[in-house]
């Protein structure tokens, strides 16, 4: 049987509408709580076989050209370390980089997916998940993405960790439409004491009951967190004039809003993503020999 060279996989981004960090005995059981909605776009991995390890990041401009934004992904970097693997990795997306997309989780799973299959390790959705969820709290570039990204749907996370388990909406017919304006360094939050007690403090007492309900809860700890920045607030008092329901994007200064009424209201603000809600996680799109 040929050897397969070079394996492509894909893994759904997630927005998170709020969060709340959870620090357990160990990697595992660290991370936060929360909720949010695994989304259709997301990263793709292609992974080929190398005696070393070398990572490129690609991205689609505002004009549709593919363009590498960066030669390295420390997380990236980390999770190939923790299995001893080398192997050329070039990743690509449509969706800003570091605009709370949760394309870090969508990365590593993606490129672990792709890793398992080129090399044949059999590491599984359990071993895969649990590398991934590491390098992320490691590098400090998310804390409950990866366990989300784990399948699709409107999530609920009441216990932190990738093993807990996680609550999954798929009935949402209408688009999500976001718009971004521009990144947050999700390390200088995620390692900021008094930030992360804000956003403690902010988090609601209990789960959202429906898809409206979460849009709620996400708007109130949006706004208590302290995280909205002036122009995100501008984004979403005119979703609220339009009555359509909307948030901040945890973490990234950008705006998430539901229905199709909110492909108009977000266009005022730039280039708005047409999102659907993910119905998987990371899965295999080619294999080549």
């Amino acid at each position: 049987m040929p050897m397969v060279r070079e394996v492509v996989a894909f893994c759904p981004g997630h927005i998170s509408g709020y969060f709340k960090p959870v620090f357990g005995k160990d990697v595992a059981t660290t991370g936060s709580i929360g909720a949010g909605i695994v989304i259709s776009e997301g990263v793709v991995a292609r992974a080929e076989q190398s005696d070393k390890i070398s990572v490129r990041v690609w991205k689609k401009d505002r004009s549709g050209v593919n363009k590498m934004v960066a030669h390295d992904s420390p997380p990236l970097a980390h999770a190939m370390n923790l299995l001893s693997l080398t192997a050329t990795v070039t990743t690509d997306c449509n969706l800003p980089i570091g605009s709370g997309f949760g394309l870090s989780a969508a990365s590593l799973l993606a490129t672990l997916t792709a890793l398992d299959h080129l090399y044949e390790l059999g590491l599984g959705g359990e071993r895969i998940t649990r590398v991934a969820h590491e390098a992320e709290i490691t590098c400090r570039t998310g804390l409950g993405d990866v366990a989300a990204c784990q399948g699709g749907g409107f999530v609920v996370r009441t216990i932190a960790g990738i093993t807990a388990p996680v609550h999954r909406d798929f009935n949402l017919p209408e688009p999500l439409y976001a718009v971004s304006f521009g990144p947050i360094h999700t390390p200088s939050v995620l390692g900021s004491v008094e930030q992360m007690d804000r956003v403690t403090s902010a988090f609601p007492p209990e789960d959202p009951k429906d898809f409206e309900e979460f849009f709620r809860f996400s708007r109130t700890f949006a706004q208590q967190s302290g995280l909205v920045t002036p122009r995100v607030q501008e984004a979403l008092v005119c979703c609220d004039d339009a009555g359509v329901p909307a948030s901040m994007t945890m973490l990234g200064n950008g705006v998430f809003a539901y229905g199709n009424a909110a492909r108009e209201v977000l266009l005022r603000f730039g280039r708005s993503f047409e999102l659907r809600v993910a119905h998987h996680g990371p899965t295999i799109v080619e294999a080549a020999v």
